[in-house]
């Protein structure tokens, strides 16, 4: 059963593109994961300085018969045991010592489309299939995170709720 409360299971970084690979540990600082680059200008960010994604739903993907894998579609943090549902902008997100704030669902593009059957990448699109999206978040606290670390997420603050204009 996926709960509020789950465990970082891949840092996922590159030197620009995707795949990006697993490390077993990295800082994270206001930038993003220390060593992860981007090709396409248009990434990153302070509003998208991380990706996080759903081990559970790599999974459930895999079992569709697309050949999806940790880090295949640019997460930076793959995250086992959360409640998917439970991860929209506004909410929070405890990694290790990091501290997070979800701002916006991705966007998918053409160069996540080898990951999927078909190249269809809209799989994972939050208009086209609602709560199969990878999310942006940026860093309100960074810190060193490690694979295994807890992933707890809290929810939407006051601050954050009236900044996203509700």
């Amino acid at each position: 059963m996926l709960s509020k409360t789950g465990r970082l299971v891949s840092i996922n970084r590159s030197a620009g593109g995707v795949p990006k690979t697993a490390v077993p540990a990295a800082l994270i600082t206001q930038a993003g994961v220390e060593g992860d680059r981007h090709r396409d200008v248009r990434h990153g960010g302070a509003d998208r300085a991380l990706c996080l994604y759903s081990l559970h739903l790599i999974e459930a993907l895999q079992l569709e018969g697309h050949p999806i894998g940790i880090g295949t579609i640019g997460e930076n943090l793959t995250l086992s045991g959360v409640e998917w549902d439970t991860v929209f902008p506004g909410v929070q997100l405890v990694v290790g010592e990091a501290l997070l704030e979800v701002t916006r669902f991705t966007s998918p593009c053409q160069k996540i489309s080898g990951s999927f059957m078909a190249g269809d990448f809209g799989r994972v699109s939050e208009k086209l299939r609602p709560g199969w999206s990878r999310v942006c978040a940026r860093v309100l606290r960074g810190g060193l995170v490690r694979k295994g670390d807890r992933a707890s997420v809290y929810p939407r603050t006051m601050e954050s709720a009236e900044g996203a204009g509700g």
